[in-house]
């Protein structure tokens, strides 16, 4: 099982409205996620922090390019731009990766 990170940022003044969103994310977005073999998804902040960490089934190039193709995911995504700044890795359409330097097991 791979592992991906992300880091991103919620714009000043939108965590409020960026976690509602969340709460109320959409169906069609968690069959999307699941159907690319995306599981143990999690995203912590920290103020207006990200890190999101989610563990690939398929490897996390398949995830990468079941979003990257997805129409959900890019609907997903547009809904979000206002409360959320995040850089997209323009080669796979997903946000880019981080750099594991430590695991404990």
């Amino acid at each position: 099982m791979e592992r991906m990170a992300w880091k991103g940022r919620i714009r000043h003044g939108c965590k409020a409205e960026y976690v509602r969103r969340h709460r109320e994310i959409w169906p069609e977005m968690v069959k999307t996620l699941k159907d690319a073999g995306i599981c143990n998804y999690s995203i912590f902040c920290c103020n207006d922090d990200l890190f999101g960490y989610y563990e690939c089934e398929k490897g996390v190039a398949f995830a990468e390019r079941m979003q990257a193709e997805s129409k959900t995911v890019k609907r997903w995504n547009e809904y979000m731009k206002d409360v959320l700044e995040l850089e997209m890795d323009p080669v796979t359409g997903a946000q880019p990766k981080l750099e594991q330097v430590f695991r404990l097991e």
